[in-house]
């Protein structure tokens, strides 16, 4: 985890109160993590963090883009990532973090580490589906897309002929 420290925040010197944290994400970010469907990172993350005397409150919020590849046509393009996330530190006798918004750190700790927070709320606020924006507006020409429309079902014009067996079966239900 060495390669996350500038992403862990010591909070047992900070006086009670807003302490905002600034994050550069880049591709060498998610690395770390052996994740590599992102082909370009270039996000942003602020993070509001409220020391109380109890507890403390996470807000991350992160703003950016990252380029990945389309699901239909494999194109490259430029995915906007706007997202936020809440996390709430209590503490207690034993570290637990099988919550999602509520992290328990034992009495004692000093620091936390935001790295794993912040790549989780990157990760999914990307959709399962990623689809090039030119495939909606028309705009994007690809050898896969004209391979697709030829590939397409044809519209067969639909005869007004039935079966008779079906009608008799229609009758049952007056």
């Amino acid at each position: 985890m060495e390669q996350f420290s500038e992403f862990l925040v010591p909070f047992i010197g900070l006086k009670d109160g807003l302490h905002r944290f600034d994050f550069k994400i880049d591709n060498k970010f998610f690395e770390g993590f052996d994740f590599l469907d992102f082909q370009k990172v270039n996000i942003h993350v602020g993070l509001i963090f409220e020391k109380k005397s109890t507890l403390l409150e996470l807000n991350f919020s992160a703003k950016g883009q990252v380029t990945v590849p389309c699901d239909i046509t494999t194109e490259p393009f430029k995915l906007p990532i706007v997202t936020d996330y809440k996390l709430v530190v209590k503490f207690g006798s034993v570290e637990n973090s099988d919550d999602d918004e509520i992290l328990i750190l034992p009495h004692g700790s000093h620091e936390i580490q935001t790295a794993q927070y912040i790549y989780e709320m990157i990760v999914l606020s990307v959709p399962q589906k990623k689809v090039h924006p030119g495939i909606a507006e028309g705009t994007l020409k690809s050898d896969i897309l004209e391979k697709l429309k030829d590939l397409q079902p044809q519209d067969k014009t639909i005869s007004d002929e039935t079966d008779p067996r079906w009608d008799k079966l229609k009758d049952l239900l007056k």
